[in-house]
Order: structure tokens, then C-alpha cells, then sequence
């Protein structure tokens, strides 16, 4: 059975979860500050228009997918449990981690479904990737490093780091098993107050070290993950095409007489299933509400993935800037 679900914002990324789910078949409504821009949609996806104010009273709908700016996210997300419908809220899934902790602690009390998009999770050539760590392919992992760089889109409340780093902080967790012991944020905000660059080092209690890397205001498109263990390299590259997402390098390093040696060998690319990564997310959220299973991305999850944000986040102030 097709669970019925509400879409709340028809924004730029609503608008992605409106088209496919109602490709899914389970499209039921939409809602939006904006009645305009929801009776818009509704239209041309022949579903209904609502009041948000309405939504989450109506018995007709099962679930509501959240896509609003995020210090919206926790009250709706609560709203939403507590009136029986279960939820999948985009990243982040709040601005604190207090108020994460309070909507993820209502759908537990309500025995509601709560998942985060984290839609690189479901990427099927990350997928492939943890199943070649999971084999021990890579040999021990060491070292992970994320770069998630291009131009725009600008936003007036999340900077790089909160807009473009969820997703790379939730595989890299995904990998490691583990949340950091360290967290340590460095950033440069060159149009306002908000950070357009972000770098985040980790290191966690296992040994593994990590950084990524989030720009906004970069001359080029990069969404590189490379994982270095002590057997291969695994690089997952979403700007490449599909045969070429997923490469595994065997290079080869020792010691010889005292010195270190090496032999860089060319990469082997993985064979990966095609699939949009969005679809993959919005069909596991229909199965989780379907079953009643704990969703892969849940509420602990980015509740994990949140911190590491709080943590890693610099606070610039233009004046003092200015005046260096």
C-alpha cells in the first residue's frame, strides 16, 4: 500500500520531493506559506493544495515530508508526530541540537517514523563503496576527506557549512561507525556575516582521521569522497559519469632499506547500479512507514551529524575582520 503524503514547502528542493513522490504514486497534497505557489503545484501534479495550519489535522494524510528552512524544522517536525503522521524532515534537521533532541524524542514517544534527508546515503555508488569497506577491500580505513565545492546557491541563515556539509558528515559517520572526539572548524565569510568557505577536521577514537571541505564561492563544481585504508583507495565522484562514479586505486607504499617506496597503479572503477538517489531516499521513507522500521537515516542519525556541525561552526564578525 501507498502511504498518503503531504509535501510542507514547495521550495526549490519541495519541489524535487513533489515531483517524485507523486512519480511514486504517493503523492497526496502540498502545503506552503505561499497558497499561490502550493495551488500552483497542486495543479500540475493533480493533488491537493492545503493550509499548512490544516495539514497536520487531516486524517487523510499519513506522513508529511519537511521542506522548510530549518529553524522551522523542529516545531513543524513535532507538530507532526504528535498528530499521528510520521516524518521525513530535510537536512539539517534543526539549527540546535536541543531543539533536534525535542522533535526526535516526540516521534519516539508517538511511535512515529523520523527520517533526515540525507539523500547521498542512498547514492548508489556510496552504497557500493560501504560494500566494499564492509568486504575489506579498503583494509583498515585511516584517513577520509570530502570536497563539496561550487558556486552558490546563497542563503540569509545557513552558511557553507551548514548548507552543503550534512550529507558528507553523514557518510563520513556512516563509514567511521563513530562520532569524533575532536572537532576543530576553520572558515571565511566574504559577503556577509555567513561563512562561504568551511574546512572541519576530525579525528575519532578509532585513529581515523578526517576533514571536508565546503565552498559556495568557487570557481568550479567538485562532490568528491576519497577513503584511504591500508589495503586501497576508494575515491566516489559524483561529478563523473556513471561508469566512472566509483574508482578504487591499489597503490602500493612499503619500506625499503629505511626509505619509503611506492607504486601508484591506475584505478579500477567499480561497476554501479544507476539510480536517483532522491528516488531511492523517498522509496525507503514509503517501506520504513510501510514496515515500521527504523529509517537509515533517522533521528539519531543527524542528531550525530548536527553536532558535528555545532561544533565545527565559526562565527565571523566583518568589523573585526575589516579591521585586521
Amino acid at each position: 500500500m501507498k502511504p498518503r503524503i503531504a509535501v510542507l514547502g514547495c521550495g526549490y528542493w519541495g519541489s524535487n520531493h513533489i515531483r517524485t513522490l507523486k512519480s511514486l504514486g504517493a503523492l497526496h497534497a502540498v502545503a506552503d506559506a505561499n497558497p499561490a505557489r502550493a495551488e500552483g503545484f497542486a495543479a500540475e501534479q493533480d493533488c491537493l493544495a492545503i493550509d499548512p495550519a490544516e495539514l497536520f489535522d487531516s486524517s487523510d494524510i499519513d506522513a508529511v515530508v519537511m521542506a522548510l528552512p530549518p529553524q522551522f524544522h523542529a516545531e513543524n517536525a513535532i507538530r507532526a508526530v504528535q498528530a499521528g503522521k510520521d516524518v521525513l524532515v530535510e537536512k539539517p534537521i534543526a539549527l540546535t541540537v536541543p531543539d533536534a533532541e525535542r522533535a526526535v524524542a516526540a516521534a519516539r514517544d508517538s511511535g512515529r517514523v523520523f527520517m533526515v534527508g540525507h539523500v547521498l546515503r542512498f547514492h548508489p555508488a556510496f552504497e557500493q563503496l560501504m560494500a566494499l569497506i564492509g568486504a575489506g577491500e579498503l583494509g583498515e580505513i585511516k584517513y577520509i576527506h570530502s570536497h563539496r565545492l561550487g558556486l552558490g546557491k546563497f542563503h540569509t541563515e545557513n552558511d557553507a557549512l551548514w548548507d552543503l556539509a550534512p550529507h558528507d558528515l553523514s557518510m563520513i559517520l556512516a563509514i567511521t561507525g563513530e562520532e569524533p572526539v575532536e572537532v576543530r572548524g576553520e572558515g571565511a565569510a566574504l559577503l556577509d556575516h555567513l561563512s562561504d568557505f568551511a574546512h572541519v577536521h576530525m579525528r575519532f577514537a578509532s585513529g581515523v582521521r578526517s576533514h571536508l571541505f565546503a565552498s559556495r564561492l568557487n570557481p568550479y563544481r567538485e562532490r568528491r569522497l576519497t577513503v584511504v585504508g591500508t589495503k586501497a583507495m576508494a575515491v566516489f565522484d559524483d561529478g563523473e559519469a556513471w561508469a566512472r562514479k566509483l574508482a578504487v586505486y591499489r597503490h602500493a607504499v612499503w619500506q625499503d632499506s629505511g626509505h619509503w617506496a611506492f607504486t601508484a597503479n591506475e584505478p579500477s572503477y567499480v561497476a554501479v547500479g544507476e539510480g536517483l538517489p532522491l528516488t531511492r531516499e523517498l522509496e525507503h521513507f514509503i517501506h520504513c512507514i510501510n514496515t515500521r522500521e527504523t529509517p537509515r537515516t533517522d533521528g539519531e542519525e543527524a542528531i550525530r551529524v548536527l553536532r558535528v556541525l555545532t561544533a565545527g561552526t565559526v562565527v565571523h564578525d566583518r568589523r573585526q575582520d575589516a579591521a585586521r
